[in-house]
């Protein structure tokens, strides 16, 4: 058959069959309907009000036991719950049949504003009734005996376990994986696993750099600023640097977060403490590579600046980063490259 635009598609309801024995009245069904109203149960062909049967989990329970039958017992699913849903959407019909000047009349519960209400057959509007209890409609005027009242209650379901659609609201708490740690990659929006490499930011030093001080002062040029994407990430700190010194001379390094620093050999009565240090056993013109590298935790979202400072050991001497501490002009003198690279890590 041809269709104009795409083909329908059907899809039928679930449905079990059960056997009859005269005895039994506890069948198990395949899924766990949300409430008895939630099943059409028919036997033998009849169908079964509800209130002669209940349903738990998946366990269908007769008041009376059904009589015996190959398959004489369907149980038709309306739908199937859905996981975390606190109270269950359901459509309830009563009808009463009124006394003289009845104007009361007690209903299976309902969610206020969602109950029709008709009288005879015609839909009386919000002005003849008043349904604000949850549990009772009570007619405007009084009823005339015998005349037939329905009610078309309408419970709605609230969901327990949602997740607001606003910013912000998907955290951690919500994602759990073992030992795993989940922190959001600040360039991707993926998610990453602890021990994830999650952003690098790198700066080089390519100009010179030198002082006698006896006192650290700060490199210049010589540091690197990240900004966490999250206050439970590492932050890994590589130092690479080129240093020179005067012959016997020492170039000490401290590294720091902002103004603290962060990576100090343990006190030692008046021996300094330092990161990293060169010792120049050549001559005027000797240099070599040096550096260090420190895992950081420092609890932070906001931009966060690693640099390093360095002094002269004995004060009056020349230490140097990016060349020697004679510096002279020929091919057997050279100037070299620092590099400082940060990288955030999921933890």
């Amino acid at each position: 058959m041809s269709y104009i635009g795409a083909q329908p598609t059907t899809a039928a309801f679930v449905t079990d069959q059960f056997s009859g024995d005269g005895s039994t009245t506890v069948f198990t069904m395949s899924v766990a309907p949300a409430n008895s109203a939630s099943v059409i149960v028919a036997v033998s062909g009849v169908l079964q009000d509800p209130s002669t049967y209940a349903v738990s989990g998946t366990s269908l329970t007769f008041s009376g036991a059904p009589p015996t039958g190959t398959g004489n017992i369907s149980a038709r699913y309306l739908g199937l719950p859905a996981s975390g849903v606190a109270t269950t959407a359901y459509r309830t019909l009563t009808e009463f049949t009124a006394t003289s000047g009845q104007t009361t009349f007690s209903v299976p519960s309902y969610t206020v504003g969602f109950i029709n209400v008709y009288r005879n057959g015609v839909m009386l509007g919000t002005a003849d009734f008043t349904a604000t209890s949850g549990t009772t409609v009570v007619l405007a005027a009084g009823a005339t005996s015998g005349d037939l009242v329905t009610t078309e209650s309408f419970y709605v379901s609230g969901v327990s376990n949602a997740i607001p659609a606003v910013a912000g609201a998907v955290n951690t708490s919500y994602i759990t994986d073992g030992a795993v740690t989940a922190v959001k990659m600040a360039a991707s929006g993926a998610w990453a696993p602890a021990g994830t490499v999650i952003q690098v930011v790198s700066a080089t030093k390519t100009d010179a750099f030198s002082t006698q001080s006896s006192s650290f002062v700060d490199v210049t040029g010589f540091a690197a600023t990240i900004t966490p994407s999250s206050a439970t990430s590492k932050i890994l700190v590589v130092v690479s640097a080129s240093a020179g010194a005067n012959p016997s001379g020492v170039a000490e390094f401290r590294l720091l977060r902002g103004s603290t620093e962060i990576l100090l050999a343990d006190s030692a009565s008046s021996r300094s403490r330092t990161s990293f240090t060169f010792y120049n056993g050549s001559g005027d013109n000797g240099s070599a590579g040096v550096g260090t590298n420190f895992l950081d935790s420092p609890n932070t979202t906001s931009a966060t600046t690693y640099k390093i400072t360095m002094r002269s050991n004995t004060g009056g001497q020349t230490v140097a980063v990016n060349r020697t501490q004679l510096d002279t002009d020929g091919a057997g003198t050279n100037r070299a490259t620092s590099t400082i690279t940060l990288m955030e890590i999921a933890a």
